[in-house]
């Protein structure tokens, strides 16, 4: 057992090697931070690219603790913070990346403007599997592309992690929303409030035609990246529609959307975290997040699996495979 002084952490030692379970100092609690009793962490596809290697925009120097996501409890607090309090249930993206520790760890030392309070109804699992993905379909969807009311939201893989969420934030908002899922995913989609398009059997001619009388969708959000993009710009509404993608690798053509006279935006969820700015805004949409979860409008689906620090690598190879359904969960502490 750790000393007062020392935690238990999974450590990557070198790239594709299984977590260590190691005992290593317990963080220091630095000016704006929280010390966070971590009880869940979430495992999204960036932190399975982290530990193989494939993810240098995320700036990790191993040996490292990983882990992006989290939801725990408030330890202690600097004296300068005073939006938590010990005993607060919190829950935020938080680190993991640029230097900073995760959370696949007993404890973890945040910055407060990164964390809100967890949504009283929801479990401690549930909130881990939030905050990037709900951060991430809020920045393409709120602050990009300004999503109200009456408007055609298509959300590409919206069975998805961040496509799930950003069904459910359209529909929340007063959205007309559809999304592009397998056969197989259509009934989940459906039960968050989108239309289901099969993208396998019709050609995106094929659905904006009869979805939108040819004119396109207010708003496309890719959250799939390659081809997808390029679908994306021919579905988007002729001179007002905005296509945001939060995966845009590839290399595309930005003629299709400039000859419908549509917007592109991206969205790059770690700025933040990278650069130090705007984590704020961060705690800021969580604090919506909670909102909405706690008026029943928001609800994570979870993969049924449980997994534990001791199984935490099973958690990573069974995000790799791209098979499972719902949001991946290690829990941390009980």
């Amino acid at each position: 057992m750790p000393t007062s002084r020392s935690m238990h952490a999974l450590v990557l030692q070198r790239h594709n090697d299984p977590f260590t379970l190691m005992e290593v100092p317990l963080p220091a609690v630095g000016e704006g931070q929280v010390l966070v009793r971590v009880k869940a962490s979430g495992v999204n596809p960036l932190d399975t690219k982290i530990r193989t290697g494939n993810a240098a925009h995320a700036r990790v120097e191993l040996p490292a603790i990983l882990g992006m996501d989290l939801a725990g409890v408030v330890e202690t607090i600097a004296p300068n913070v005073t939006a938590f309090k010990p005993g607060d249930e919190v829950y935020g993206m938080a680190g993991g990346s640029g230097g900073l520790q995760g959370s696949l760890a007993t404890f973890m030392a945040v910055d407060a403007h990164l964390l809100a309070k967890k949504p009283a109804n929801l479990s401690m699992r549930e909130a881990a599997a939030l905050p990037l993905v709900f951060i991430t379909a809020w920045e393409g969807l709120v602050d990009r592309a300004r999503v109200h009311a009456g408007q055609t939201v298509l959300v590409h893989a919206g069975a998805g992690g961040v496509g799930h969420v950003a069904v459910q934030l359209a529909h929340a908002r007063g959205a007309q929303v559809f999304a592009t899922v397998s056969k197989d995913k259509a009934k989940i989609a459906e039960a968050y409030g989108a239309k289901a398009i099969g993208y396998q059997t019709q050609t995106v001619e094929s659905y904006v035609l009869e979805h939108t009388g040819s004119e396109g969708f207010d708003i496309v959000y890719d959250t799939v990246g390659g081809a997808t993009l390029g679908d994306s710009f021919l579905a988007a509404k002729i001179y007002t529609g905005h296509v945001v993608s939060c995966l845009g690798w590839g290399t595309h053509k930005l003629a299709p959307p400039s000859f419908r006279g549509a917007t592109y935006s991206g969205v790059f969820t770690l700025l933040p975290i990278l650069t130090g700015r705007g984590r704020a805004h961060h705690g800021d949409i969580l604090r919506e997040a909670t909102k909405l979860a706690e008026a029943g409008k928001l609800k994570p689906l979870l993969n049924p699996e449980r997994f534990t620090f001791e199984t935490a690598l099973e958690a990573h190879v069974a995000v790799e495979s791209g098979k499972t359904v719902g949001k991946v969960v290690v829990e941390i502490d009980g």
